[in-house]
């Protein structure tokens, strides 16, 4: 039993290790996207501008950099921004939601202080260390990024598309370019229904272990 212990806490110590030093890490989405153009689907280089809501105007500073990143985002399947000869306006938002989870919740653990035992009985005493688990599960990030696509001459939504992520770190500018690849995934025909998107990007502020 004690041997069985010690491999399993090995390996634990060593995926921790393995998971620091490593130089990348996964940006998982679920994407979910529409579109319904009139004739053709746009040909690579057509023209579009953005387009704000009154909150996103508000927010300039915010919107900027959300902007600046679906641009570069956009002209990788063939769009051009061009505000005064625009054929299409693209308006793109995206909502983080911080998810409080408390003790005991959904069977997840996590390891609580180690402590030092004392045991006796009939045949002597025994002293050792104790790792005890504790059931929990820690806070996360839920992301949630909307990009829609319209036609400027009809003002009908041609294209739309979601993009989902969770994370546990607090650094959406890190994940947006590939919360945005994702969505874009398929552009101009993505296929139907709910896809799972995994895109590597580099780990941020990674100490070499």
């Amino acid at each position: 039993m004690k041997r069985a212990v010690a491999i399993i806490f090995s390996i634990v110590l060593m995926a921790f290790f393995m998971a620091g030093c490593s130089s990348m890490r996964l940006v998982e989405s679920d994407v979910t996207a529409f579109y319904r153009w009139s004739g053709a689907p746009p040909p690579p280089g057509v023209l579009y501008r953005f387009e704000r809501l009154p909150s996103q105007q508000a927010a300039s500073a915010q919107q900027d950099q959300l902007e600046n990143l679906t641009r570069t985002a956009l002209a990788r399947v063939g769009m051009t921004l061009n505000p005064t000869a625009a054929r299409f306006g693209v308006q793109v938002q995206v909502n983080t939601l911080l998810i409080e989870r408390g003790p005991y919740a959904d069977g997840g653990f996590g390891w609580a202080m180690p402590g030092i035992f004392l045991s006796g009985g009939n045949r002597g005493a025994s002293l050792g260390l104790s790792f005890p688990m504790r059931f929990s599960e820690p806070a996360y990030y839920r992301r949630e990024l909307t990009l829609l696509v319209r036609d400027l001459a009809s003002s009908q939504t041609m294209f739309e598309t979601r993009a989902v992520s969770d994370s546990v770190q607090n650094d959406i500018l890190d994940t947006l370019p590939a919360m945005l690849d994702a969505a874009l995934r398929g552009f101009p025909q993505p296929p139907g229904g709910t896809r799972r998107i995994s895109i590597e990007i580099p780990r941020q502020n990674t100490a070499a272990p």
